[in-house]
């Protein structure tokens, strides 16, 4: 595949058609094919050196920072103690770097299936392949789904640094997927997944929500931007087990001299709280999600047919002989919804009306 042509490097993929990405090429640094994937690192006039898989960007060093930045410190900050924490993926070391700042966290263990990409990245992308030689890595270049099958309940914080989902990864984008990072999580575990971009894949994202929303009492979307990724924006897909967990208000907020510190270009709590704020027509369509799930698990709930099984959380039996009110207490009902904190406290009456309201 000939990826450079006239001096130019142009990215086309199926899932974004009609539209693609160019820059211009300086000089080509590395191109070699992997046991998995094509790997290519360039120099670009304009955005420093560029990793490349099957033809797609993965980061540059110019914009790179506004996407680990992100996907790090969105969980992490999420989490009132994210000790132990996972990567998937995110071979160029990026999301590593981020992660290893964190005081809170002890120990990292990054799992990336191809040895090439991080080779490649540590020699030529040195400013994000940093995090390789920190004390608190545990590198396991391997399958994830293999890895996470062997350790279960053992981590705080769960991230997949993931490629847009074709070919192999295309099963990350999958239900069975959060299924098994559910299981590798302890207790009030959070995780995020690299979750598209909300101009290009809408239906996708519906589709991811719908199914974690069967499988975690809190479940949210924020994204950022980034100049060199499809359309400009990348979405992040956030699930907890704990179902006190408010994303958009970070546990821990970090003060300007954190920042400061942990040399942070992108993130700040600001940035994180208006991550969730999503523009209007994606806003509609995932409220639409929401209200579809809600009136399932209500009809559910009121004709006995919903198998409490498949809820998330630990909740109390329902007695449908009881009258309808008494139905919709808080236990049985708004924990299965997952509703935010403020609609579990509304009176039963107004379940109803807060629930749709609130979407």
């Amino acid at each position: 595949m000939d990826l450079v042509k006239d001096g130019w490097f142009t990215e086309l993929c199926t899932l974004w058609p009609g539209q693609a990405m160019s820059l211009q090429v300086e000089e080509v640094l590395y191109h070699q094919k992997s046991t998995f994937q094509d790997v290519m690192v360039f120099k670009s006039k304009t955005y420093g050196n560029v990793l490349v898989l099957d033809g797609v960007i993965q980061c540059t060093e110019r914009d790179e920072f506004a996407y680990q930045e992100m996907i790090a410190n969105l969980p992490l900050c999420s989490h009132p103690c994210p000790r132990k924490v996972l990567i998937i993926g995110g071979g160029d070391g990026g999301v590593l770097r981020e992660v290893v700042k964190n005081p809170l966290v002890e120990s990292v263990v990054l799992c990336e299936i191809d040895e090439d990409v991080i080779n490649a990245s540590k020699k030529f992308l040195p400013g994000m392949a940093k995090g390789f030689f920190n004390p608190k890595l545990t590198l396991h270049v391997g399958d994830g789904f293999e890895f996470m099958k062997q350790n279960q309940d053992a981590f705080d914080v769960i991230i997949t640094d993931s490629s847009d989902p074709v070919g192999p990864a295309e099963s990350l984008f999958k239900e069975s997927y959060y299924q098994l990072m559910k299981t590798a999580l302890r207790n009030g575990g959070i995780l995020c997944s690299q979750g598209e971009c909300q101009w290009l894949h809408l239906e996708l994202i519906k589709e991811m929500q719908t199914f974690c929303k069967t499988l975690f009492p809190v479940v949210d979307y924020a994204y950022s931007t980034i100049p060199t990724y499809p359309s400009g924006q990348i979405g992040f897909m956030l699930c907890s087990k704990n179902p006190e967990t408010n994303f958009k208000e970070p546990v821990k907020a970090l003060a300007k001299e954190e920042i400061e510190n942990m040399k942070l270009r992108y993130y700040n709590p600001e940035i994180h709280k208006a991550s969730f704020v999503l523009p209007e027509f994606a806003r509609k369509e995932l409220s639409k999600e929401r209200k579809e799930l809600i009136l399932k698990l209500v009809s559910g709930l009121l004709d006995g047919s919903l198998d409490t099984n498949m809820l998330p959380g630990e909740v109390a039996p329902l007695d449908l002989e009881e009258p309808l009110e008494s139905r919709l207490e808080e236990r049985a009902v708004y924990n299965r919804l997952s509703l935010p904190q403020r609609d579990r406290k509304a009176p039963c009456k107004n379940f109803f009306w807060k629930t749709f309201t609130s979407c």
